[in-house]
């Protein structure tokens, strides 16, 4: 950026360069660079745009953080770009905008709504 006439520090730099992985800081995206023994999950990476359904209400977003887990599941975090209202009663509202689950390889959450629905199912 110097060379094109924008001086900047190097934290700042590198908290740029964060932001465009789609990580909060830094710390988190060097964190995430050094975990190589984490199995790819179809591809998702971090950054990535994904959509599916969440408590069954339909959504776009971006990956923000994705972890292994022990058997083989993964930790999700995921902002919307559009709220998700969670509760279906008509008059009352609960919007999220990022949410954390666990999904298996197939981008399922292991837990389910009452009535046997995951709370996460990723489109793959």
């Amino acid at each position: 950026m110097t060379e094109r006439g924008t001086a900047i520090a190097h934290g700042a730099a590198l908290e740029l360069v964060a932001s465009q992985y789609g990580v909060r800081d830094w710390n988190t995206l060097a964190a995430l660079a050094s975990k190589t023994n984490m199995p790819p999950l179809a591809g998702i990476t971090v950054g990535a745009r994904i959509r599916g359904r969440y408590l069954n209400q339909p959504f776009s977003g971006q990956v923000l953080a994705l972890a292994a887990l022990p058997g083989g599941d993964h930790k999700i975090t995921i902002h919307f770009d559009e709220p998700v209202d969670v509760v279906t009663f008509e008059s009352f509202s609960a919007f999220r905008q990022r949410i954390n689950a666990q999904i298996d390889e197939n981008g399922r959450s292991p837990r389910k709504t009452s009535d046997g629905i995951p709370h996460l199912v990723l489109d793959l």
